[in-house]
């Protein structure tokens, strides 16, 4: 009896030497892995501070200048209801006449054709008339004439391949003063419709199409005289125009005095 309590007190010994003996190379193999330290996160800026930008100065333009300045009250209208006021005639090869209220110019090929206002003498104005091509081609030309004096005036020519130019004419003798110019407002052919104006005041002529400006010539060689029209046929057809609603005021206005040049 004591030799089995003996052996079953060993054997316990034993056994619970053998797994603390166990425990310890269990703890003591086991090998240690370290656990690593994750990077610190980034933080997103997710609106950076930018540079204030700098607010661009605009030059201010100047204002477009008036081209008709000093219109006043209005000298004289034409409803083209009397054919005594303007020059009338009619051939085999050219005609004015006034019918319905229109003053029509009908020539054949190469014909030129004009008609003055009677009893009319201004020097400083602006005038217009609406003109109305029905007949028209090419080169075929018509417009206003300006401070005429029978056969010398001023003569603003509207083509029908769409350009406009100037001239002076001296007793037949033609001196271009403006080449012509391509304009959207002069009618590309017929039929059209196109509204002239011309602004006079002393040596300076200004053109408008429609109340637009063209361009401006500068001569001293007529101060004063009446208004009229013309057709002219540059073609081997005939060429035919209606002029309408003739206004005309006072210019009242002093021309800037060129700055002198050192």
């Amino acid at each position: 009896m004591t030799f089995k309590r003996f052996s079953l007190s060993v054997l316990v010994t034993m056994l619970l030497t053998s797994c603390a003996t166990m425990d310890v190379w269990l703890a003591t193999s086991t090998p240690v892995i370290p656990t690593e330290t994750p990077p610190p996160t980034a933080t997103i800026n997710w609106f950076p501070p930018s540079a204030t930008p700098t607010l661009q100065a605009f030059s201010t333009k100047a204002p477009t200048p008036e081209m008709r300045p000093g219109l006043g009250e209005e000298l004289v209208t034409d409803d083209f209801s009397r054919s005594s006021l303007w020059e009338i005639a009619a051939s085999d090869e050219a005609s004015a006449e006034i019918i319905d209220n229109r003053l029509t110019l009908a020539v054949q090929s190469q014909v030129y054709m004009t008609s003055l206002r009677r009893d009319l003498l201004i020097d400083d104005y602006y005038a217009e008339i609406t003109a109305q091509p029905s007949l028209c081609r090419g080169e075929d030309s018509y417009g206003i004439l300006v401070r005429a004096n029978g056969g010398s005036y001023y003569r603003f020519a509207l083509a029908c391949n769409g350009t406009v130019r100037a001239e002076r004419v001296t007793n037949s003798i033609r001196l271009i003063l403006q080449q012509p110019l391509p304009s959207g407002d002069v009618p590309p052919g017929a039929p059209g419709s196109v509204r002239i104006g011309v602004w006079a005041l002393g040596r300076e002529l200004r053109l408008f199409l429609n109340g637009r400006f063209q361009f401006s010539i500068s001569d001293p060689s007529f101060p004063i005289g009446t208004l009229g029209v013309f057709v002219r046929s540059a073609g081997e057809t005939a060429a035919v125009v209606s002029f309408s609603d003739l206004a005309i005021q006072e210019v009242d206005y002093v021309l800037p005095t060129p700055t002198a040049i050192p």
